[in-house]
């Protein structure tokens, strides 16, 4: 996952990095056996059932998995109320979906790579791929060996809806997921109806400080699809440019460049911290949104730099609590 993983749905920051370096509601019950958690959902699928992955690949799926690996899906589980035996992580859990934790704290960490050994030793009886890109090589058969395993999508960058919907249908869960969508557009038509009345027609962007340097978000993608899609932000001409000649999710915008930003907000997701150097620079401070004092920061363990139902309700609500309160 991440900009070398999954190029992808949007990466923590220890990802970016070393890609940098690189190149009906359904109950849950979770109880603890040996320090490991198991998960039962509730009021799904009662029996085992044959389905056809993205890869076209025959997978059995347990009528109700108790011990469920996905990782870098964990969005959408949290989204259906399924709590996975283990989480994605990066360099031995310095990285996480921090904006996951209040639902996964207690779940024991797994490394992005899925180690064919550290997966045996959750014992899962599914395991749920993102891409192809995950199993290439030969991996698929091994980790099928290791328990049931499904492809969810045949893309880099599948729809976060259509991901959400096919989560809900390898655990009998469609209406659930049918309803965490529904709800999810409710909720954006109300936030974008506020902020229009609120602040009127605007232009808005997010970017990210990490290392030093600057990225900004395709408009098509993750927090970008949340301001422009959703909550019907204008497109600043910046942001249309990088996404059209950009190859990755977050690519590398100049401080020269961003000056030339048309935006009315700036969302500004601070890898770097206080002490970062760059929001000092005379350029940072002549871009036009930072000189009229409409630089929203948030952290990385916010949900920006993420997609899904979770992440981007959560990124709603931080818009609202910047621009519409």
């Amino acid at each position: 996952m991440g900009i070398f993983l999954k190029s992808m749905q949007l990466a923590s920051v220890g990802v970016l990095a070393l890609a940098l370096a690189a190149c009906g509601d359904k109950a849950e019950e979770t109880t603890k056996t040996d320090d490991s958690t198991k998960t039962e959902v509730k009021d799904t699928a009662t029996e085992a059932r044959t389905l056809t992955d993205a890869m076209g690949n025959k997978v059995e799926v347990p009528a109700e998995p108790k011990r469920v690996i996905a990782s870098y899906l964990e969005d959408p589980l949290v989204a259906l109320g399924i709590t996975p035996v283990a989480q994605w992580s990066l360099n031995e859990g310095a990285s996480v979906q921090g904006y996951l934790q209040d639902k996964l704290k207690d779940v024991d960490l797994i490394n992005y790579d899925l180690p064919f050994e550290q997966v045996q030793s959750f014992e899962p009886d599914l395991i749920i791929m993102d891409s192809p890109s995950m199993v290439e090589g030969g991996k698929y058969e091994q980790y099928n060996a290791i328990a049931p395993t499904y492809v969810i999508g045949a893309e880099l960058n599948n729809d976060w809806r259509e991901e959400l919907r096919t989560v809900g249908s390898i655990f009998g869960m469609e209406d659930k997921a049918d309803q965490v969508i529904t709800d999810y557009e409710a909720k954006a038509k109300e936030a974008k109806a506020q902020i229009e009345e609120k602040a009127g027609k605007k232009s808005a962007a997010a970017i990210w400080l990490v290392g030093g340097s600057f990225f900004i978000v395709k408009q098509d993608l993750s927090s970008g699809d949340v301001l422009y899609n959703d909550l019907g932000f204008e497109v600043p001409a910046v942001v249309e440019e990088i996404s059209a000649s950009g190859e990755n999710n977050w690519n590398a915008v100049s401080l020269e460049k961003l000056v030339e930003l048309d935006a009315d907000y700036l969302f500004l997701v601070n890898s770097d911290g206080s002490e970062s150097a760059t929001l000092s620079d005379s350029l940072w401070k002549s871009i036009p949104a930072v000189k009229a004092g409409n630089v929203y920061e948030f952290g990385p363990e916010t949900s920006w730099l993420y997609t899904g139902a979770v992440a981007n309700e959560q990124i709603i609500d931080d818009v609202l609590e910047s621009v519409a309160k």
